[in-house]
């Protein structure tokens, strides 16, 4: 059976591929159009489809429109009443739930070929429940949470033999995911988009807020909660997005951080009771990001396992929806490298294409390792991209962590705030000796505490709260990653080097060689390592190099 996934109705549009119970192909839309995050969440914009994304799942796999079985949609209209009623605040939500419900129509005229008829619309945190639940392909305890869906922002559910038993759904107003939003907001970031700022500031603060927030968000032990309205204004200033941050600041964002990760716990506690106690609990939603919150319930709560969709945002409700309808066995999902990918002759001509001088060392996994040994950055393009928004070793900016100047000069080359931290990744056979705390972690999903020994030798990656996101890298999976990390080692005793997405402050993480090789020459890069290619800055640009 072909089914190919949609997302559109909110934001991070994305399609993905599921064939015979396969995932063959899943990418967001923002990594063709370059809009960051595809679209903004407005009501106006649910019509935007991600055609772009939508065909290259098709062409990758070689199939045309006709060919599907069906096209799963990630929101039922079905499911929307009377929104208004409900407390639901956008005056234009109507408006979104008719674009939704044309959307069989919207997609027979982006993918032409396609009959309407074989749109199914799939309610969108059972798309989200399935994007976790069924990529594990094993009994679960599900837990999804966000900002919202048709008219609830939260699902808890438990999968037996591929069949999702739903045990409790939030209903709005109620939201957790939108709460986190409008703290946002009120911090002067952008929402439903900059929430990941707010959850690194949080390290900064004290939760001295927590009393007010404790009588205002609360779980209500029947799997539910309530989130009560919050005047902002009252705890702290608001800020604007080139204002100061200040401790009040930071201490507030504490404050909802820690008042989440309790609520989140009381939530995990009580599926994994009504679920009858199994081993997983698996995640998604865009609350499922959080990685401090996720630490948290893999060391407090019930579970032995906790597995976090790596596009637990909307753009995960595409493969969701895509495995929701499949309908048979399927396979459980290997890894985040679903996008798009060129041979090495495809790289090659690129090159040439830009007149960039280049060599094919007989390691590029070693050349890497002498560039980051002498303290450069490396521009580290390989395989498929990433589905979801962190890197994972396919496109990624590397560096030394043994500089403790290293987290400065990374954001300063990315354009971000001095208050964000850069995560590692270590081979898996040494996470141990460096790390407490979940394992293996391979999507960067979970902070970690770095043992003592080890936070004067690699301080570009701990945190100011001691800890670090760790991606951990297993040899059978990542062998190139796996070999520059021990090439590394071997020059530097460290079993770690600095991980960050490859893009700049602003833009979609890069996806072609073309922008690869754009970004290689407008900031301070000083190796290109493009599939099996070395571009270094020196010789490319005549500048020092390192």
């Amino acid at each position: 059976m072909k089914v190919l996934g949609i997302n559109a109705i909110f934001h991070d549009p994305a399609a993905a591929l599921v064939v015979d119970g396969t995932t063959v192909a899943a990418a967001e839309e923002e990594r063709f159009s370059r809009r960051k995050h595809g679209k903004r969440p407005v009501p106006f914009s649910a019509w935007e489809l991600p055609e772009l994304a939508a065909a290259w799942c098709l062409r990758s796999a070689g199939l045309r429109p006709e060919d599907l079985d069906a096209v799963a949609y990630s929101f039922d209209p079905a499911l929307c009443r009377d929104l208004a009623a409900m407390g639901v605040a956008d005056p234009w939500d109507d408006l979104r739930v008719d674009y939704a419900r044309r959307a069989p129509q919207f997609l027979a005229e982006a993918l032409p070929g396609l009959d309407p008829q074989q749109v199914r619309f799939v309610p969108h945190h059972v798309a989200h429940a399935a994007s976790a639940g069924l990529a594990v392909a094993e009994d679960s305890a599900v837990l999804v949470l966000d900002g919202r869906g048709e008219v609830a922002s939260h699902l808890a559910g438990v999968y037996r033999g591929g069949v999702l038993e739903t045990l409790a759904a939030q209903r709005l107003p109620h939201s957790l995911g939108l709460l986190y939003e409008d703290l946002t907001r009120h911090l002067g970031f952008l929402h439903s988009s900059d929430e990941y700022k707010v959850m690194a500031l949080a390290s900064y603060g004290r939760p001295r807020f927590l009393p007010e927030l404790r009588e205002l968000v609360r779980a209500t032990g029947d799997g539910g909660f309530r989130v009560d309205r919050v005047d902002w204004s009252a705890l702290t200033k608001p800020r604007t997005a080139d204002g100061e941050m200040t401790g009040d600041h930071a201490d507030l964002a504490a404050s909802v951080q820690t008042r989440l990760e309790e609520v989140l716990l009381d939530l995990v506690r009580w599926v994994y009771d009504a679920a009858g106690g199994p081993a997983t609990l698996t995640m998604a939603g865009g609350v499922a990001l959080n990685c401090v919150a996720n630490a948290r319930i893999a060391a407090e709560g019930p579970f032995r396992r906790v597995w976090v969709q790596p596009a637990a945002g909307d753009a995960g409700t595409a493969l969701g929806a895509a495995l929701n309808v499949s309908g048979r066995p399927l396979e459980p999902m290997r890894g985040a490298d679903l996008g798009r990918g060129w041979t090495d002759e495809e790289l090659e001509a690129e090159l040439r294409r830009a007149a960039l001088p280049y060599t094919r060392p007989v390691s590029i996994a070693a050349e890497a390792a002498e560039v980051l040994a002498r303290n450069g950055i490396v521009a580290w393009f390989q395989g498929r991209g990433e589905y979801g928004p962190r890197a994972l070793g396919h496109r990624s900016l590397l560096a030394h962590p043994g500089d403790a100047d290293t987290t400065a000069r990374m954001n300063d080359v990315k354009g971000r705030e001095q208050f964000r931290p850069i995560a590692p990744m270590v081979r898996a056979e040494r996470f141990a000796d460096l790390f407490e705390g979940v394992f293996p972690s391979p999507y960067m999903l979970f902070v970690h505490r770095v043992r003592p020994e080890w936070r004067d030798r690699i301080p570009a990656v701990v945190h100011v709260d001691g800890t670090a996101r760790v991606q951990t890298v297993d040899r059978a999976g990542e062998p190139l990653v796996a070999a520059m990390l021990a090439e590394f080692e071997r020059r530097t005793g460290l079993p770690v080097v600095v991980n960050t997405s490859l893009n700049t402050a602003g833009r979609p993480m890069v996806d072609t060689p073309r922008e690869a090789m754009e970004l290689f020459g407008s900031a301070p890069v000083d190796l290109l390592a493009i599939g099996p290619f070395a571009v270094h800055r020196g010789t490319a640009f005549g500048g020092p190099g390192r």
